[in-house]
């Protein structure tokens, strides 16, 4: 009898919320060598890069670039407009919005955090009252995050600054869009926030690396008046820069940047009301499976409330350790790898094992989205776990249209 089949040989498909998949476009502009870093291609594409990436943030003002991962966004900006002992405002709703409060704890600020737990989005409400309360407006900073990629919430932003409008309170508005920027709507200057931080492995499709941090005249005028921001973190040199080295304090991150390009190129020709619209579609398909799969089965999703889902992620759980029997199993057999249910358990919590993660975010389709959907479909029924019928025709509707 010949042996049973491993069917994971040929290309993989990682579908987890970031690293992305990289387009091959990214990937040949990326395979190069070297290039002069003092004249030429690179250096004359710079400008085009910052204005490119403000169209994508939907911002007319000021951005600056780090060579580094989201938790240096995360720095960078704090260090630019909080000083030590600053009190800073944080509504969580999952594993990313606490760690962006204990970043500020690592820099000295004084943390006001309101935990909303790991399945709800911000209670607007809830950030009055304690906004209400600072009537000597001690709050230097609200830190939002657009979407948590541990939890898939997606926060209302715009719904942040209206609270601080109505309050009169002066506090700077800070988002966190590293899982959202390029797959959820998001107007930085129609939605009045002061400082968004977002990463290039996720929405905007190049390797992990590099950072951004954008900001508007608001947080300059914080910044003018900061009593120190190190040399690195400095973001006045970054985002005025006459000379190429100053956007990076030293040597550039120089394959980025060509992937970048490219990758900024893709989003522009597309359109980003268009790239939004596909990430709602595609998303509204893997939703529409996993509502099939739950009736008469374990698998639910971790936002209840369509309207406050991201796009670009979905946190799900099963029962027990089913979660990762199913990361395994698609992984081993497939070739398909979902993501961890990060955060959602702490370590050594066995329910830690029921929690899986689908990263839709990117350069994504119609076609992948179905294969990733048939290759859970296919490890939900190997591995026995009770799940619903019709997801995958349900999937395909949406897809269709109809």
């Amino acid at each position: 009898m010949s042996p049973k089949a491993n069917l994971s040989h040929g290309r993989g498909y990682l579908a987890i919320p970031g690293p992305s998949v990289m387009p091959e476009a990214v990937l040949q502009a990326m395979h190069r060598p070297a290039p002069n870093i003092y004249a030429g291609e690179l250096v004359d594409m710079m400008p085009g890069i910052m204005d490119d990436l403000k169209r994508v943030a939907r911002t007319q003002h000021y951005a600056a670039i780090y060579i580094g991962n989201g938790h240096a966004a995360w720095e960078a900006a704090l260090a630019n407009v909080i000083a030590p002992g600053d009190r800073v405002l944080v509504p969580a709703t999952g594993r990313f919005g606490i760690g962006w409060g204990e970043m500020a704890e690592g820099i000295g600020a004084d943390v006001q955090l309101i935990d909303f737990g790991k399945s709800s989005p911000m209670d607007l409400e809830v950030i009055a009252q304690a906004l209400d309360d600072d009537k000597d407006h001690k709050i230097k900073a609200v830190l939002a995050v657009h979407v948590d990629t541990s939890s898939s919430v997606l926060n209302d932003i715009k719904g942040v600054h209206d609270v601080l409008d109505a309050a009169g309170h002066p506090a700077l508005l800070m988002a966190d869009c590293i899982a959202s920027l390029g797959c959820d709507r998001f107007e930085m200057d129609d939605w009045g926030v002061d400082v968004m931080v977002t990463g290039c492995q996720k929405g905007l499709m190049v390797p992990p690396g590099c950072s951004f941090v954008f900001f508007n005249d608001r947080a300059q005028t914080v910044r003018d008046a900061m009593p120190r921001v190190s040399r690195y973190w400095d973001w006045v040199p970054r985002s005025t820069a006459t000379e190429f080295w100053q956007y990076f304090n030293g040597t550039a991150p120089t394959h980025h940047l060509y992937g970048l390009r490219v990758a900024l190129d893709m989003i522009h020709a597309e359109g980003i009301e268009q790239v939004w619209a596909r990430h709602t579609v595609l998303a509204n398909a893997i939703w529409a499976a996993c509502d099939a799969w739950g009736v008469g089965g374990d698998l639910r999703m971790n936002i209840v409330d369509p309207a406050c889902r991201s796009t670009a992620v979905t946190s799900l759980r099963l029962n027990g350790n089913d979660g990762t029997r199913l990361r395994d199993w698609v992984e081993g057999q497939l070739g398909l790898t979902l993501g961890i249910g990060l955060g959602m358990a702490e370590p050594g919590d066995p329910a830690r094992d029921a929690y899986f993660r689908l990263g839709h975010m990117g350069h994504v389709n119609g076609q992948m989205i179905m294969g990733l959907l048939g290759g859970m479909q296919a490890g939900l029924t190997a591995l026995d776990i009770p799940h619903g019928s019709g997801a995958l025709e349900a999937a395909a509707k949406v897809i269709g249209g109809r």
